[in-house]
């Protein structure tokens, strides 16, 4: 018994160190806490969400469906079968209404995450600071609010409502995803042009192989798209599929066109082209993939794998980013504009700054020395404007915005929410052998992914082509 009462202590010593590092302040109590302290734990929660979610589907909902064990537990059994049936029974086979609760499993999970973070925006709208603090606290209200859904039947509240409305916030965050992954493509960009700079000082040469990568995995990117939209072609269009052929068809026009625009310009980089040309392919593969139409649609009735990776995928993508990308901080509101730390892309987005690549001697740089600009293909040009100083932040600015809005951080949050229980869910579509059980939904879903494909692309066009047609105007 000693060893067990031991045991016990340290375990819960380590799990109560656990929870301090995850949601307490690791800073001392007269140290207010920073200020990705809060977005990280934000991050943190979601990623706690999605996994509940997918407990709910593939464990939980299972588990409570009619004649199952859990039906015989006295009082609370049948209640929760109810619960988690409700609203599937209508349709015809096992399969299928397991697969109806699992939705409704994710939607629970989706829809609590959605709230809590709709209430953090209010909160941080109010005060500025409430996304630092009582983490603790804010972890447990979060799990009240997952324990609670359990108990609640799917409809109305999950199907259709949360249903609905996080199709409208999943097209809303496609439009937002385009946002993220442009930054992340300049981030990357910047990074290894700065490392071709670096090498380049020491050796050189020795910078080309970084700029070879950049071409490299331009050339990735285009090939899978490429590639993704051949197989589209050949198996996803037909005499009857004129809708997948459109689709299909403008994703490569307009794939085209916006490189073409790049290339002839100084806007963005051929990795930005190339980043945005791929997920447009993604987009028009899962709405495709959402056509009620047998013919259309080979993979119809099956449970959708692959949709479900590369959207888990983007959902974690989203995540880093807003967990730990340095202009996330900024974008987001959770630093105000003269005490954030911007990333050094930012210093090129805002302020115009060029890094070069000498072609010298090597070594130690001397004045007058030739030097030339990575541009093109690999860089966008422009204009050296002022040089920030080491915070990333223009010398002698002041706080021109007020108090850092920190709500803007959860409002993302929620429309990622939105966007993990459709992913999860292939848009809320019940498929099994090669039929929809609700082609409605999937005929619907596959309009609105594809309505989100087309506003990013024509975000994306437009951030190319406006400053060339408003020349005197400032769009960073």
């Amino acid at each position: 018994s000693g060893i067990a009462a031991g045991l016990t202590c340290c375990f819960g010593q380590a799990v109560m160190s656990l929870c301090g590092a995850c949601l307490g302040n690791d800073k001392p109590s007269s140290e207010a806490p920073s200020a990705t302290s809060g977005r990280k734990r934000s991050v943190f929660l979601l990623f706690l969400s999605l996994a509940m979610a997918l407990v709910f589907q593939y464990a939980v909902a299972p588990a409570l469906q009619p004649g199952s064990v859990a039906q015989g537990v006295p009082n609370i059994g049948s209640y929760l079968v109810e619960a988690w049936t409700g609203g599937c029974l209508q349709y015809e086979t096992v399969e299928l209404q397991t697969k109806c609760s699992g939705n409704n499993g994710v939607y629970r999970s989706a829809g609590a995450c959605f709230v809590f973070f709709l209430i953090a925006a209010m909160a941080a709208a109010c005060k500025p600071t409430a996304n630092r603090i009582a983490w603790g606290a804010k972890y447990i209200l979060f799990l009240f609010f997952v324990t609670g859904t359990v108990f609640i039947p799917n409809e109305p509240l999950f199907s259709p409502i949360f249903l609905q409305l996080s199709r409208v916030g999943g097209a809303i965050f496609i439009f937002f995803q385009q946002i993220i992954l442009i930054d992340m493509a300049y981030n990357w960009n910047e990074s290894w042009v700065a490392k071709a700079n670096e090498a380049e000082q020491d050796k050189e040469g020795g910078g080309r192989k970084w700029l070879m990568g950049i071409l490299a995995s331009c050339g990735v990117l285009y090939l899978a798209s490429l590639v993704g939209i051949g197989i589209m072609y050949a198996y996803y269009s037909g005499s009857e599929c004129s809708t997948n052929v459109a689709f299909i068809t403008i994703t490569l026009i307009m794939g085209i066109v916006c490189t073409a625009v790049q290339l002839s310009g100084e806007e963005a980089s051929l990795l930005s082209s190339a980043v945005i040309f791929s997920y447009a392919t993604y987009l028009c593969f899962t709405s495709v993939s959402k056509n009620p139409i047998l013919e259309c649609n080979p993979k119809l009735g099956d449970t959708d794998v692959l949709g479900i990776i590369l959207g888990i995928v983007f959902v974690l993508v989203s995540l880093s980013w807003t967990g730990w990308s340095f202009t996330a901080a900024h974008k987001l509101g959770e630093e105000s504009r003269s005490s954030s730390t911007i990333s050094r892309q930012s210093s090129l987005v805002e302020n115009g700054h060029m890094n070069t690549v000498n072609y010298g001697s090597g070594g130690d740089s001397q004045e007058g020395e030739q030097s030339k600009k990575v541009g093109g293909i690999v860089m966008n040009n422009g204009d050296d404007g002022e040089h920030t100083d080491s915070s990333g932040a223009k010398g002698g600015d002041e706080d021109e915005n007020g108090p850092a809005k920190t709500w803007k951080l959860n409002i993302v949050l929620a429309l990622i929410s939105c966007f993990f229980a459709m992913a999860l869910t292939s848009w809320g579509t019940i498929e099994s052998g090669g039929d929809a059980a609700n082609p409605d939904v999937g005929r619907v879903s596959m309009w609105i992914i594809i309505a989100g494909q087309w506003l990013a692309l024509l975000l994306y066009l437009w951030t190319l082509a406006a400053p060339r047609l408003f020349p005197d105007r400032d769009f960073s």
